[in-house]
């Protein structure tokens, strides 16, 4: 049985280890546009706006909105088109959403920059379905590795965002930042042609079915899903909140140049995704609570190197591990969601938990200009530590749990 059964493996591993490739260089692509968008956006925005410029984080509320309805998207988009053919369409409204930045940009419209960056936002919503694909692809001990390895695509987004936006800052002068979203029209082509050559399975084909498909209320319910929601939710909101008020803080607020604020976030985002190649193989040999306690922790110290004060090594060292925390909290977070449905309950589980977790990052980042406005970096900085402790306790609980059978 066992000489059977090991090659039908391997052949499936190959396939996995195929499509994890080209997710991973789609990624890469298509992720360029957030650290993009983030780099500038604000300061856009912040441009755009007369007297009152206490909404120059709503375009990136935008972005992040489309994340969430992007969630709703794909899911509809992979339903009737196919996950191949879903994430062509997200890659095209890239290019839609950039085009219409650059041309509010140039029209002076705040409230068509906002649609640009929701366009923007909807095609990530997409993007974050790609390390799912890939785990739904891949062989159970394959999965950590494959989300890794996709998130590690990110190291190149955190090296062309940011680059893009400096070098497209001034290409249309005196028109700032319009070059900037005009560069996601191409990247959006590239990684349609780059996804013209998956194959990924159906979930739902792949699937044996020998378990009765549960309700979503009854999945969303289980302590090992609450505490990944949760934990991916803390982390990914957190980073959100404190990457967006950042450029703010240190151009607006200590009158940095644009440029030193773009190469913070670069460094930033770098750290988000640099860990990822040996993040899959830490989960693996030390659980994905570990690692995402670790991550929280990290956050913690996030907060403490901000506290310290407001020169350049602080903005950027705080940057750097918020990256580092949100790499293993969110990576450790999304390893402990896929271990807690089937794999037919995935395109429902992997739906409501996008959209949850979406919807609550915009929030975070359309509170991160009003709480930047009202009272300042300082207290930005103190949101960390109520919502990483809560995150913290709830994987500690888990890990003093017995696991009792896997999803």
């Amino acid at each position: 049985m066992s000489a059977v059964s090991v090659p039908g493996l391997e052949v499936q591993l190959d396939e996995a280890k195929r499509n994890v490739f080209l997710l991973t260089i789609a990624q890469a692509i298509m992720g360029s546009a957030a650290p993009l968008s983030f780099s500038v956006g604000a300061l856009a925005g912040y441009q755009l706006l007369g007297a009152d410029k206490s909404l120059a984080t709503a375009p990136l509320t935008g972005f992040n909105i489309g994340v969430a309805l992007g969630a709703i998207c794909v899911a509809a988009a992979s339903r009737f088109l196919g996950r191949k053919a879903g994430f062509m369409v997200g890659a095209l409204m890239c290019s839609i959403g950039g085009g219409i930045a650059a041309v509010a940009l140039f029209r002076s419209d705040f409230w068509l920059f906002a649609v640009g960056l929701l366009l923007i936002g909807i095609s990530g919503g997409f993007t974050q379905k790609i390390r799912f694909a890939a785990a739904d692809a891949s062989p159970s001990f394959y999965k950590p590795k494959a989300i890794s390895w996709i998130l590690a695509g990110g190291i190149i987004s955190a090296i062309v965002g940011p680059q893009l936006a400096i070098f497209g800052k001034d290409v249309f002068a005196p028109v700032t930042f319009a070059g900037v979203f005009i560069a996601l029209v191409p990247l959006g082509i590239i990684s349609i042609a780059i996804l013209a050559f998956l194959k990924l399975p159906d979930p739902k084909a792949a699937s044996t079915h020998a378990h009765a498909v549960r309700p979503l209320s009854e999945i969303v319910r289980t302590h090992r899903f609450v505490t990944g929601m949760v934990c991916g939710i803390g982390s990914y909101a957190l980073m959100t909140f404190m990457m967006t008020g950042a450029p703010l803080a240190m151009v607006v607020g200590c009158g940095f140049p644009s440029e030193l604020a773009t190469l913070g976030i670069q460094w930033h985002v770098l750290a988000m995704f640099g860990p990822s190649f040996f993040t899959g193989m830490l989960i693996s040999r030390f659980g994905a609570e570990k690692i995402v306690a670790t991550g929280l922790v990290v956050l913690m110290a996030c907060a403490v190197v901000a506290h310290m004060g407001i020169e350049l090594w602080n903005f950027w060292t705080a940057l750097i591990l918020l990256g580092l925390g949100w790499n293993f909290g969110f990576i450790g977070a999304t390893a402990i969601i896929t271990s807690s449905y089937r794999p037919h309950e995935a395109d429902k589980v992997q739906g409501f938990h996008d959209i949850v977790l979406f919807g609550t990052v915009a929030l975070s980042s359309f509170s991160s200009g009003k709480v930047f406005t009202a009272w300042g970096w300082s207290v930005m900085n103190l949101v960390i530590w109520p919502v990483a402790g809560l995150c913290l306790l709830l994987v500690l609980s888990l890990l003093l749990t017995p696991r009792k059978n896997a999803a």
